[in-house]
């Protein structure tokens, strides 16, 4: 973070241009192209979504609550992908929905395009479009990710939504939305 007099505190270093970059804040309302851009100059961050073009950022992750559940979810998927042709695992993916929407899962799991797959991988190496399915660890976030983003991710034709819900150690599984 630059400090000097000439840069405000809520400015990132810089970005290639070499002009200050406003930090991420919960609740910005930007363009997917925005927020992509303020994503890439802040360095430190680890997680952030443009939800209906408000940007979410996430709470530093607990071990039990949060990271071995991950550990977990990404295992047993990783285990169906390598007994299934075509099918494409990945852990905290950016997806990039739509032009309004760019989501970052804990986990997913999709069909290569070749494979009938609905989502693509752009040049620039971003999931676009959606994924068949997509699964989170919930704990702190659990109604953010029960409503909101079971809401958005159906309205983007997801096809599976899983949600492991940490605190009940319960898993959450929507219908099918097809």
């Amino acid at each position: 973070m630059s400090t000097d007099a000439q840069t405000p505190s809520h400015f990132t270093d810089t970005c290639h241009s070499g002009k200050p970059v406003p930090l991420l804040e919960p609740g910005d309302h930007l363009t997917r192209a925005e927020f992509e851009r303020r994503y890439a100059a802040c360095s430190n961050l680890k997680k952030a979504e443009l939800i209906h073009e408000v940007v979410h950022l996430s709470a530093a992750v607990r071990f039990y609550q949060h990271g071995r559940p991950h550990a977990k979810l990404i295992a047993w998927l990783s285990m169906y992908e390598m007994d299934t042709p075509g099918v494409m695992v990945a852990d905290n993916p950016s997806v990039r929905l739509d032009d309004f929407n760019e989501c970052q899962p804990d986990a997913l799991m999709m069909l290569a395009p070749d494979c009938g797959g609905h989502a693509v991988i752009d040049e620039d190496d971003y999931i676009r479009g959606a994924p068949e399915l997509v699964a989170e660890v919930a704990s702190s976030g659990v109604s953010f990710d029960l409503h909101t983003k079971r809401d958005l991710y159906r309205g983007m034709n997801v096809q599976e939504y899983l949600v492991w819900r940490v605190c009940a150690t319960i898993w959450l599984v929507t219908r099918q939305f097809t």
